[in-house]
């Protein structure tokens, strides 16, 4: 005995004992692959075999493994099973579960070798390198201007495509992009969210209160 793990079962107890022997007596016939159990052969077989058993039964869409069809029914039925203990927000996949939990954490696991900055995806890190390397892959085909990311030039093409996709439902005016409808809304709201924390006075934009600071670093200058 090696691990002293007992069993109900004498074919149990051998088939726990390829653990320990490494063995893997179920060989596949088209690539020789092994495997220790029967049923993890049946699920690689569909890689040669193009078999999808596992059916939605909503829509029809077929896979080869049924975690496959476990995830994908999690997408049509909107199911969010996976909670964050901190702050429960649901989520349907366990990837972008632990990504969630970066935040809580303050982890950023991905470091740029050449400043040592440090970020919480690998997706911001490769934006990061840009920085560094100048690249800029993503070139307009009508001015051939580089950009570094691609969605800096999908927002680029809109000055050539003149397209104002995002549309105000008060007034009806459109704009390019999102951040500029979201600035107009305020027109209608009201909302001032930007706050001079020397004397509380209030602006819609960012700018505008950037603007007003000079003010109070004109007022401590004549002090000075």
């Amino acid at each position: 005995m090696m691990c002293n793990k007992s069993f109900t079962q004498k074919s149990y107890l051998k088939r726990h004992m390829f653990i320990h022997t490494g063995g893997k007596p179920h060989v596949c016939e088209i690539c020789s692959k092994s495997f220790r159990k029967k049923s993890i052969l049946n699920v690689h077989m569909c890689n040669h075999t193009e078999e999808r058993p596992y059916v939605c039964q909503l829509c029809n869409k077929s896979f080869k493994q049924k975690s496959g069809l476990i995830m994908h029914m999690h997408l049509e039925t909107g199911e969010k099973s996976l909670v964050c203990e901190v702050c429960n927000k649901s989520f349907r996949e366990k990837g972008h579960l632990n990504m969630h939990m970066l935040i809580h954490t303050g982890e950023k696991p991905h470091m740029c070798e050449i400043c040592n900055k440090s970020f919480r995806q690998k997706g911001d890190l490769n934006k990061h390198i840009l920085v560094h390397t100048g690249d800029k892959p993503h070139v307009c085909n009508v001015c051939n201007r580089s950009f570094g990311l691609k969605n800096y030039l999908k927002r680029h093409m809109l000055i050539h495509t003149e397209e104002k996709s995002h549309v105000c439902m008060v007034c009806m005016k459109s704009f390019r992009n999102k951040g500029d409808l979201r600035r107009h809304l305020l027109i209608h709201t009201g909302e001032k969210p930007h706050v001079c924390e020397i004397c509380n006075k209030s602006y819609g934009r960012k700018s505008g209160l950037l603007t007003h600071m000079h003010i109070h670093t004109e007022e401590k200058s004549l002090v000075l």
